[in-house]
């Protein structure tokens, strides 16, 4: 069984690209699951129940996001209406929306956990341990987790701690797409970061200039999304749903 996961989606951009793009991709890679960070769909980042359509019109099995889960108020109910749309597992307790969930195929199941790193971000609860209690209650083999982070050592960490124990361990969060997908321990596929979606000419997204004069001048300005063509950023992961042991990873760049 193969799974394509695919990089922060970028604005109404990255998601009228990917629209185009992905079922000639899912076919070319025989992906039989899709699942994409939506947490920068909407324009200004965030998630609407716009950005949300038009991901799940694109086939998402399930969308996870990040620290950018709540930035839109008026939309937070989507997480307790859409069953497929995460926000990192370990916010405290009594925070809407959930960060597991189990997608049933019939002939097996595959769960996803959406979690969060706390170096350079909120100082939310340890992933670690939110992902260990999320385990004990899942009987799949085939896990698959989104860790949206900021410092590469947790991702690393992170990988290492739960390979054999679960699929596939993959980084989300810089928008910039590393070259070191590997199999953990003959068992988990990892990627530090899967990259992005939206604008490749940009800066994280957004407009270049905009960006580079925030942080030449240190003075206030906003921010509007890069108007460059786009890009697809992305993993396909092979595994044996029997045993949920992935067999390969392979990074995606389609322009």
């Amino acid at each position: 069984m193969r799974l394509m996961f695919i990089g922060d989606v970028v604005s109404k951009q990255g998601c009228e690209f990917l629209a185009k793009n992905i079922f000639d991709l899912k076919k070319e890679y025989g992906a039989d699951i899709l699942a994409v960070n939506g947490e920068n769909s909407a324009p200004g980042n965030g998630i609407t129940k716009s950005s949300l359509e038009m991901l799940t019109n694109c086939g998402a099995d399930v969308i996870t996001t990040g620290n950018h889960s709540f930035k839109r108020r008026e939309s937070v109910h989507l997480y307790d209406e859409c069953e497929y749309l995460l926000r990192p597992i370990n916010y405290p307790d009594g925070v809407i929306g959930k960060g597991m969930y189990v997608l049933d195929l019939g002939r097996t199941q595959v769960a996803f956990i959406n979690a969060m790193g706390v170096i350079y971000l909120e100082p939310i609860d340890n992933p670690f341990t939110a992902i260990d209690n999320a385990l004990s209650k899942i009987s799949t083999p085939n896990i698959f987790i989104d860790f949206h982070a900021e410092a590469t050592s947790e991702k690393k960490c992170i990988g290492h701690y739960f390979t054999g124990r679960v699929t596939g361990v993959f980084g989300t969060h810089t928008h910039v797409q590393t070259a070191d997908e590997m199999i953990l321990g003959d068992h988990t596929a990892y990627i530090t970061d899967v990259g992005m979606t939206g604008p490749e000419r940009s800066v994280l997204g957004v407009d270049s200039d905009i960006a580079t004069d925030k942080m030449r001048l240190h003075f206030p300005v906003m921010f509007e999304e890069s108007k460059e063509p786009c890009f697809i950023n992305g993993v396909v992961v092979d595994f044996d749903e029997q045993t949920g042991k992935a067999r390969d990873i392979k990074r995606i760049i389609k322009r």
